[in-house]
């Protein structure tokens, strides 16, 4: 009888192991979250004229979600040609995802204007362009022409593409000496941007001089992976360069914290 019962509650102890065990996969498979698109709309007037004060709108939406709480949503711009004197403008949060900035166009040009859009650890940059005063629009939303019609590629970066949203995955609690993911999801008018050769530029702010370049693989349909460890505490700039045969270059930078 004793062997029997002692039997018995070793056969009960396995379920209840083996039942635990399914619980803790269940809950993991729960755990799962998906990763929606960040998107922006951002509607702007072709032409205005010097002087006008222009509302620049970002309609912030993640899924099907009207995004209230977005970390960033700066608006740069600056007068085509002159990328260093860029102007950045924080924007007012309206609620239901609308978020607004106004500037005044002072003198006459093709001025861009970038929405910087930050939130759910994802980044997007639509960006679009506005002819000011006396002038005409050299270019088709991104892609600028002369009065040939042939596209006019940026000397300093390559052409600029409309429509490229780059999400990068933000990490958190990035430490010395420890493997970094570092994910970026690309798009281009809504659909994944695919075969794209997709680089980090990693500088450490305090050695400028001192940049390491980190080559990414196409590890789905428009999402470039890699890994990188820091050698030093400190701040860090790591640039998103994106390229592909089609004369695309687009960057993106992202200041990133690194601890001991």
């Amino acid at each position: 009888m004793r062997k029997i019962f002692g039997f018995t509650i070793v056969v009960l102890a396995l379920m209840f192991l083996v039942a635990c065990g399914n619980g803790t996969d269940n809950g993991s498979e729960q755990e799962s979250v998906e990763v929606k698109p960040l998107e922006v709309e951002f509607p702007l007037p072709e032409k205005a004229d010097v002087g006008d004060t222009v509302e620049l709108k970002a309609i912030v939406t993640y899924g099907d979600e009207k995004v209230d709480d977005a970390d960033e949503v700066v608006f740069e711009y600056w007068k085509q040609g002159d990328e260093e004197n860029s102007v950045k403008v924080e924007s007012e949060n309206q609620g239901d995802g609308l978020y607004t900035a106004s500037i005044t166009f002072e003198s006459n040009g093709v001025y861009e204007i970038y929405a910087h859009t930050t939130a759910r650890d994802l980044h997007t940059m639509p960006k679009k362009a506005i002819a000011v005063g006396d002038v005409e629009q050299t270019g088709e939303e991104d892609g600028h022409k002369e009065e040939s019609g042939e596209p006019v590629a940026d000397h300093e970066h390559g052409e600029h593409h409309d429509g490229v949203a780059i999400q990068f995955i933000e990490p958190d609690n990035t430490k010395v000496d420890e493997p970094l993911d570092l994910t970026v999801h690309l798009e281009i008018n809504g659909e994944p941007l695919t075969n794209a050769n997709v680089r980090y530029e990693i500088v450490h702010d305090e050695q400028s001089d001192n940049v390491a370049w980190v080559d990414t693989e196409e590890s789905d349909l428009g999402e470039y992976y890699s890994q990188h460890s820091f050698k030093e505490a400190g701040t860090y700039t790591i640039t998103i360069h994106v390229e592909n045969d089609e004369g695309l270059h687009e960057h993106k930078e992202y200041p990133i914290e690194v601890m001991n």
